[in-house]
């Protein structure tokens, strides 16, 4: 009986120690995203995926006859809902401005920390990057 006692009590331990360490395992977006790099442009929305851990925007810029997807990395599906985001908030077609911090890596498509506005002026999510950099 105390063995099994001894067994549940680490099996238990071992389940807490494990989701600890996932929970703590999410990155910053130092990770990925740098600050010194912002980016903005108008394009138009190509796709909006409701994934976790975020959604990702696709948005297509078009210049000089060259055509760029850049995919705007947005908060978790769960945070974006209870902030009044659904999933025709943005629809396919939209135009948009983005105003965001670019990947590290120079060949990635990522942009985040990203503020969307629509065509009228409206902020349709917002960041914490570059407009919170330049108020700092």
């Amino acid at each position: 009986m105390k063995n099994k006692s001894l067994v549940l009590r680490i099996s238990l331990l071992a389940c807490a120690i494990s989701g600890a360490a996932t929970a703590l395992a999410h990155h910053s977006t130092a990770a990925e995203f740098d600050s010194g790099k912002p980016v903005t442009f108008t394009g138009t929305v190509q796709k909006v995926m409701w994934m976790n851990p975020h959604i990702y925007t696709l948005i297509e810029v078009k210049q000089a006859g060259a055509s760029f997807v850049y995919h705007v990395e947005g908060g978790s599906p769960n945070s974006l809902f209870r902030q009044g985001w659904r999933k025709d908030t943005l629809k396919a077609g939209a135009v948009v401005t983005v105003n965001g911090w670019r990947a590290k890596n120079p060949d990635s498509p990522n942009v985040g920390q990203a503020t969307i506005t629509a065509a009228g002026g409206t902020k349709i999510f917002t960041g914490d990057g570059p407009a919170k950099a330049a108020a700092d």
